[in-house]
């Protein structure tokens, strides 16, 4: 993995907006499992990935990766990839209550009827399917995974970005999605996914990209799990902190980026995780770069973690330094500020400056629109310009 040895590189979280077209043929494949649309799919995503990897390099990004556009969403997608997966048939879902939502009851109310109106008002995108897991799992999603790569080669062409990346969800992510109704126990369920994910991450690898593991479970599960302590919270990540090692088992850290953020969630979160409740945690991932959110109101001031949690020998940082949370275009003055803050404290050949979270159209417009997102993504690549000329005198 390249490093900021010159210049400040730029890259992004992974997902980045999908037209229209190509949302309504993605919800069609995974909800109505149509099979008479897969040639126009093809097609259709093939022309989506080119525009989307021309669009990054025109941007001047650095590191770039195919938007995510031949999946529905970052997550669910791998819910076509596994066998083991039907109905869930106790219809709970795993959206529950969390600490935001009893501390603003009225708000998070008031959000999910916005939520479903524009669900309604738009046809797209319809909510993650309520699926368990109710057999053995099995990754089938060989012929997807290698789609995927040669779309992202092709659209690479002869172009040479200093890396290109794919990103794939994490197993513990998978365990919270698809409620356990097959294996004996908590811990053979978590191997099982470890093993099936694995194969879709070590596929990736051979193909001669980076993998980004996107994991926004490990930060959020202590304020969906309102009555569990601190101390609770730490041992359950520090154990899927070993699934997903597991699962990246033969795969060099070098190859391996780790994206970890508290999702899409634009509302009063008053309690999120702290950065200093799970550094030291995120550390032992298996990969050398880290990705995390680090320029909306909640979360900009932790940088200064890393004055203490001093990132371990050989590592990246790619903190977020243009936000999901927000449709304001921030000044690429503020966006090289940010760089140099972490520059100081975990040296410049260290960052790689990137986003919090997602641009992708795959929720019901909480996003910001696709010409503020590319909007951003310039002000990240002028900032990285103005905070290079800065460290590199």
């Amino acid at each position: 993995m390249r490093r900021s040895t010159n210049r400040i590189l730029t890259s992004h979280v992974g997902s980045l907006p999908r037209p229209a077209e190509l949302i309504g043929l993605l919800q069609a494949r995974q909800f109505d499992e149509r099979s008479d649309i897969d040639a126009t799919l093809a097609l259709v995503s093939a022309r989506s990935v080119q525009d989307v990897v021309r669009k990054q390099e025109e941007a001047g990004l650095d590191i770039i990766n195919d938007g995510e556009h031949t999946k529905i969403s970052f997550s669910s997608y791998a819910q076509l990839r596994l066998s083991g997966l039907a109905p869930n048939p106790s219809k709970k879902s795993f959206r529950g209550d969390t600490r935001d939502s009893r501390a603003f009851p009225a708000v998070y109310d008031e959000l999910a009827e916005l939520y479903g109106a524009r669900v309604k008002k738009r046809g797209y995108p319809r909510p993650m399917a309520n699926m368990a897991c109710v057999g053995p799992l099995k990754f089938v999603g060989h012929a997807q995974v290698e789609s995927d790569i040669d779309m992202l080669r092709t659209a690479l062409g002869s172009t040479s970005p200093d890396d290109a990346f794919i990103t794939a969800i994490s197993p513990t992510n998978l365990e919270l999605y698809y409620p356990n109704l097959y294996y004996e126990n908590e811990d053979d369920y978590l191997v099982a996914l470890a093993e099936a994910m694995g194969e879709e991450y070590r596929m990736i690898v051979k193909a001669g990209f980076l993998l980004q593991i996107d994991d926004p479970r490990l930060i959020t599960h202590f304020n969906r799990s309102p009555d569990i302590d601190l101390a609770e919270n730490r041992k359950f990540m520090a154990k899927r902190v070993e699934v997903v090692n597991y699962a990246l088992k033969g795969i060099p850290e070098e190859r391996v980026r780790f994206h970890t953020c508290y999702s899409v969630n634009l509302a009063p979160r008053v309690h999120d995780l702290e950065l200093r409740h799970y550094v030291d945690l995120m550390f032992k991932v298996n990969a050398q770069a880290y990705s995390i959110e680090a320029s909306n109101p909640r979360h900009e001031h932790e940088w200064k973690v890393f004055e203490h949690a001093k990132l371990p020998q050989g590592k990246i940082l790619l903190p977020g330094v243009i936000t999901h949370c927000s449709p304001l275009v921030e000044h690429p003055e503020l966006v090289a500020q940010r760089i140099l803050r972490f520059a100081k404290v975990v040296g410049r050949e260290n960052v790689v400056a990137s986003n919090d979270c997602g641009f992708a159209t795959s929720a019901a417009g909480d996003e910001v629109h696709p010409d503020v997102a590319w909007a951003k993504i310039e002000s990240l690549v002028v900032g990285a310009r103005i905070a290079s000329a800065a460290l590199w005198p």
